[in-house]
C-alpha cells in the first residue's frame, strides 16, 4: 500500500506533467490563435499638398487596393482606427490611407482650396487610383473632385456627404462604383438627399443603415463594415472581369 509521502509524490509529478503538456499544447496552437487576431501594423505617413503637412495613417499590403478614408468635421483618421475599419480593411487585402484633413487631427490648419486639393493629395498617397470613402464635411473635398475628374477614382463612397445640393447638376458625371452610406434617422442631412444622389450618379447603389443617426458608421459600425466590404469586393470583381474580357478580346 502506498505511503501518503509517496502518493504525494505521484500527485505532484502528474500534475507536473499535466502542466507540461497544456504548455505545449498552447504552445501549438498558440500561433494559429495570434494569426488570427495578430494585430494590424498602422503606420503614420506625412505628405506634403500646397505646403501644407498632411497626417496619414496607413495599414494594409502595399498592393492592395487603395481605399482613402477621409472624416467628418469633429473626427479624424483616428476615429477610423478606433472604430476598427483600418483593422477590418487591411485584413480583407486592402491598402488602407486614414487622413486628417488640414486643422484636424495631426494635420496643421493650412489655407486650402477644397474644390482642388483631393487631387493634390491623391497622386501623394498612391500611384493607383483609390476609392475615396467620404462622410460628412469631407465632401467638400470629394464631390468636387468626383463630380469633375472621376477618372481619378476607382470608386466613390459618399457618407451622408455635406454639398450635395451644390452639385446635384453634376451628379451624373460620377461613372466610377459608387454606394452612398446614410443613417436611416439622420437628423442634420436629410435621407431624401440619398436617394437623390443614387438616382442621378450611374449604377449607384444605396445602403441605409437602420436606427442609425448623422455618423451612421459609427451607431452601427458592424452594419458598415459588411456594407462597405461587400460593395468593394463586388467592385473588384467587377473590375477583374472587365481587365479579363479586355484582353481576352486582344
Amino acid at each position: 500500500m502506498a505511503t501518503p509521502r509517496r502518493l504525494t509524490v505521484v500527485m505532484t509529478i502528474m500534475i507536473a506533467l499535466l502542466g507540461c503538456s497544456k504548455e505545449r499544447s498552447e504552445a501549438g496552437g498558440g500561433g494559429a490563435r495570434d494569426k488570427e487576431g495578430a494585430k494590424t501594423i498602422v503606420t503614420p505617413l506625412q505628405v506634403t499638398v500646397d505646403a501644407g503637412a498632411i497626417h496619414v495613417l496607413t495599414a494594409g499590403p502595399e498592393d492592395g487596393l487603395p481605399v482613402v478614408l477621409l472624416h467628418g468635421a469633429k473626427f479624424s483618421a483616428e476615429t477610423w482606427r478606433k472604430l476598427g475599419t483600418i483593422d477590418v480593411l487591411a485584413k480583407a487585402g486592402y491598402r488602407v490611407l486614414a487622413v486628417d484633413l488640414p486643422g484636424f487631427g495631426q494635420s496643421p490648419k493650412a489655407p486650402v482650396d477644397p474644390e482642388t486639393w483631393l487631387g493634390k493629395l491623391l497622386p501623394e498617397l498612391t500611384p493607383r487610383k483609390a476609392v475615396i470613402v467620404s462622410p460628412s464635411m469631407s465632401g467638400r473635398f470629394s464631390l468636387p473632385l468626383a463630380t469633375t475628374d472621376p477618372a481619378k477614382l476607382a470608386g466613390f463612397i459618399p457618407i451622408a456627404p455635406v454639398a450635395v445640393a451644390a452639385h446635384k447638376d453634376k451628379l451624373a458625371r460620377i461613372k466610377v462604383p459608387t454606394l452612398v452610406v446614410w443613417g436611416e434617422k439622420d437628423d442634420l442631412i436629410p435621407v431624401d438627399q440619398a436617394d437623390l444622389m443614387a438616382r442621378a450618379i450611374p449604377g449607384a447603389q444605396k445602403l441605409i443603415l437602420p436606427g442609425a443617426g448623422h455618423p451612421c458608421y459609427l451607431d452601427s459600425p458592424a452594419a458598415f463594415h459588411r456594407g462597405l466590404l461587400g460593395f468593394l469586393a463586388k467592385m473588384t470583381k467587377a473590375t477583374s472581369q472587365q481587365s479579363t474580357s479586355r484582353s481576352g478580346s486582344r
